[in-house]
């Protein structure tokens, strides 16, 4: 059976992505800088790997065939941190991988880490971040998926989303368990070429959107 390796599974939606990896019997590796916000986990699918993304965390990898990286530095914090994480540590995430023969690597990026010139403001330094790590695991000869969800909100899931982006942007959202039961059917299914998305909710099944 595969393994995947997730990258910020004590984050919310990394999280709810171990929790419904776990419940579909799926073998994760869980890394975190604190295993004790996983402590309400209890599985023998779970491996749980206590690593500082500013560090060294390559060895997590070994033996993984998937990697989801849903890490983040946090509204909360500075640029220093968006560049550490969301920047630095994605893009030798996606080195890793490479160099431990990861067969998919799916990373939670955000809407408009297409072209961030076109944002202005405090928000711009987080899309350049996600930017740069989209293009490092784009160039990175790995297979991978990118999923770019809207504004993220605390909804339940309505198992309904569209990869088309509403005309009216105040509806360009999508829940974190949608975004987490998309990361579910990604990574439980096979997919023949490399795919660039966003993901807002919708009116249609996962399964059926996100082909």
């Amino acid at each position: 059976m595969s393994k995947t390796l997730i990258i910020g599974a004590s984050g919310q939606i990394g999280k709810m992505a171990t929790e419904l990896l776990l419940k579909n019997e799926q073998n994760v590796v869980a890394l975190v800088r604190d295993k004790n916000k996983l402590s309400d986990l209890n599985s023998s699918f779970l491996t749980i790997v206590e690593q500082d993304l500013e560090g060294d965390f390559g060895d997590a990898i070994k033996g993984c065939d998937q990697v989801i990286f849903a890490a983040g530095s946090g509204g909360s914090t500075g640029d220093d941190k968006t560049v550490l994480i969301d920047l630095w540590a994605a893009t030798k995430a996606a080195t890793f991988a490479k160099e431990h023969g990861v067969k998919h690597f799916i990373m939670v990026s955000s809407i408009g880490a297409d072209d961030p010139d076109s944002i202005q403001g405090d928000l711009k330094p987080y899309l350049v971040a996600k930017h740069m790590a989209d293009e490092h695991l784009i160039n990175s000869g790995l297979n991978y998926t990118i999923v770019r969800p809207g504004t993220l909100t605390d909804d339940s899931a309505s198992m309904q989303v569209t990869t088309q982006r509403p005309s009216d942007r105040s509806e360009a959202k999508i829940s974190r368990e949608n975004v987490a039961n998309a990361l579910l059917h990604i990574a439980t299914n096979s997919f023949i070429s490399n795919r660039i998305f966003e993901l807002f909710d919708g009116d249609k099944p996962i399964k059926a959107a996100v082909k």
